[in-house]
């Protein structure tokens, strides 16, 4: 006793349609993926985008925040040097301690810039293409 299995939807189309017509349907469904892959990837991107700048706002925040607390304990120390040496020689040490920190935060600075070399893969890649395109003579 054999039993025939009946075909599938997939089977019973490519059994019936012709090359032309398979071959337009799979573009026409690569055509409506893609379309779908780029619609998912702007919404993911939008997204992204929405968190990324409200984390950047409280971050921001968060910096304005600390300068306040930064200039408040510099005022403070100014005050507590000021009675031990005085006033006027409180506020000169303490803006000698604010420049040595910002010369040693720009040396800091300066020597991570001056690290930076660009793109470098991509220079040399971009290098290799000419000679490959020309023909060997």
């Amino acid at each position: 006793m054999t039993s025939e299995i009946p075909p599938t939807t997939p089977q019973a189309k490519a059994d019936t349609s012709s090359l032309g017509e398979l071959l337009g349907d799979v573009t026409r469904d690569m055509s409506t993926l893609m379309r779908q892959e780029l619609e998912l990837a702007k919404v993911e991107l939008k997204q992204s985008a929405t968190r990324a700048s409200k984390g950047t706002g409280l971050l921001a925040g968060a910096g304005v925040a600390g300068h306040f607390v930064l200039l408040f304990l510099s005022l403070a120390l100014w005050w507590a040097l000021g009675i031990l040496i005085g006033l006027g020689w409180s506020a000169v040490v303490l803006a000698v301690i604010w420049a040595i920190v910002a010369a040693v935060l720009a040396s800091m600075g300066r020597k991570e810039l001056n690290a930076i070399k660009g793109m470098p893969q991509t220079a040399e890649t971009l290098q290799e293409i000419p000679p490959t395109i020309k023909p060997n003579p």
